[in-house]
């Protein structure tokens, strides 16, 4: 296999990887849609059913936004997340619960919409010029592994406190 081959379906793949976390942050904004609008069905969690449904919901919601949060950078996943979860309760809130959604409401939906499709559009992969910049965090020290280094850089094993 050649090199540019090679290098094209790693772009290929992580093309396709950060498709899928999108998609997989939709399906967890739509568990938050459901969160939410349990929650308020269960009534501060006094009724049985729309809690257990809540329950199932947040846990769904969670586990998604997690897998999502493996691609995508945790403050965008996390704002388009939010984002998604209020503008479906208030969407649905009137449907479900008889809430009012006012031209005011509906406005500053709109400019939250608005702001999500421009977290996406400015997502993009990591560069080897960010990674550079930005290099991961070590997995030395006290809390990787029960070691760390001293000022000379010596190992030395830490000693729980």
């Amino acid at each position: 296999m050649s090199s540019d081959t090679a290098t094209t379906d790693r772009n290929v793949t992580a093309r396709s990887d950060r498709a899928r976390a999108w998609l997989v942050l939709l399906l967890a904004g739509a568990f938050e849609v459901g969160y939410a609008l349990s929650v308020g069905g269960s009534q501060g969690f006094t009724v049985l059913s729309w809690s257990l449904v809540a329950v199932v919901f947040f846990l769904l919601t969670l586990f998604a936004l997690s897998l999502a949060l493996r691609t995508i950078d945790v403050g965008i996943g996390y704002a388009v997340w939010a984002g998604i979860g209020a503008i479906g309760a208030a969407l649905l809130g009137p449907v479900f619960f008889g809430e009012t959604l006012t031209p005011v409401k509906a406005f500053w939906l709109t400019v939250i919409i608005v702001g999500v499709v421009w977290l996406k559009l400015s997502d993009r992969p990591r560069t080897n010029a960010d990674r550079a910049a930005c290099p991961p965090l070590t997995t030395t020290g006290p809390l990787a592994d029960g070691y760390g280094s001293d000022a000379a850089g010596e190992q030395t094993e830490s000693t729980p406190r």
